[in-house]
């Protein structure tokens, strides 16, 4: 396999907080042509073996996938891991202490809108939540503009989500060690989620990068949904300098919330290893 893939290795299904199917999912990535795929549910490995079903009956390759939130410097970051055994049980584990502490933040969360005149805003998220245990701000961002208090998610993160604003409840996730550990030692590779994201200054960002190739991490998403083109061009200069392989995928969620498609991201730049390159006895 070659750069020249449509692969995309960065999706969400009800499992966590995207809003289809992992079979729906599958049908959509083979219809918009995506040769290899990856469902990445966030802290979740639930809906893997679906998912891999789906995709061999379409004809399409797979591998393993999920999003692992993790802690770094204060901020929330995201490792997606690929091409793992999803029943490893210390993943298993991790995963679902990973998750331990949502259900307890959704409350928070729902008593500072609850403080502004928001009422029911934690049944209101549940009701989008297909797994209690991942309910997030994105439900929570569902509920807000399916009552009307906002027109659109985006609207809802501005206004009340983020850090400052009465719905915001930080939460201390995974350690960038623990995560890449259980990726790694469960056979996957690790990888960084849309860096731009973040908003690291440069130190922070090189301090992400060492310490997470310190730990064994190996690539870094350089085509993704929410990165510009000239963030593209960043973060394929970042995988050079740093030894790491390119991984490329939409971080499709929904039809109706996601800006980008399913398959229909741009090419890896040719000069570039692909993350899939590292993981070709992982695919299914």
């Amino acid at each position: 396999m070659t750069s020249i893939l449509n692969a995309d290795l960065h999706c969400h299904s009800v499992v966590s907080d995207g809003t289809l199917t992992p079979e729906a999912l599958a049908e959509r990535a083979h219809r918009n042509g995506v040769e290899l795929w990856s469902l990445t549910d966030h802290d979740e490995v639930g809906g893997q073996h679906r998912a891999a079903a789906a995709a061999k009956a379409l004809g399409m390759k797979y591998l393993t996938g999920t999003e692992i939130s993790i802690t770094f410097i204060g901020k929330t970051v995201h490792i997606v891991g690929l091409g793992f055994d999803a029943d490893d049980p210390e993943l298993v584990a991790g995963l679902r202490q990973t998750r331990g502490g949502r259900y307890e933040r959704a409350v928070e969360m729902a008593e500072g809108l609850a403080r502004v005149g928001i009422a029911g805003a934690l049944e209101g998220a549940l009701q989008f939540a297909g797994n209690p245990e991942l309910v997030s701000r994105t439900h929570f961002a569902r509920f807000l503009v399916e009552s009307g208090v906002c027109k659109e998610t985006n609207e809802v993160f501005r206004k009340y989500l983020t850090e400052g604003k009465p719905g915001f409840v930080p939460h201390r996730w995974a350690s960038l060690k623990d995560a890449v550990g259980w990726i790694h030692r469960a056979g996957g590779i690790a990888v960084i989620a849309h860096p731009a994201r973040y908003g690291f200054s440069a130190n922070e960002e090189y301090a992400l990068f060492s310490e997470f190739i310190a730990h064994g991490g190996r690539g870094v998403e350089v085509i993704t949904g929410s990165h510009s083109a000239a963030e593209c061009i960043t973060y394929a200069q970042a995988a050079t300098e740093y030894g790491l392989a390119a991984s490329r995928g939409s971080d499709f969620h929904s039809p109706d919330e996601s800006h980008t498609e399913l398959g229909t991201l741009p090419y890896l730049p040719g000069h570039l290893t692909p993350v899939w390159e590292l993981l070709a006895e992982r695919v299914v």
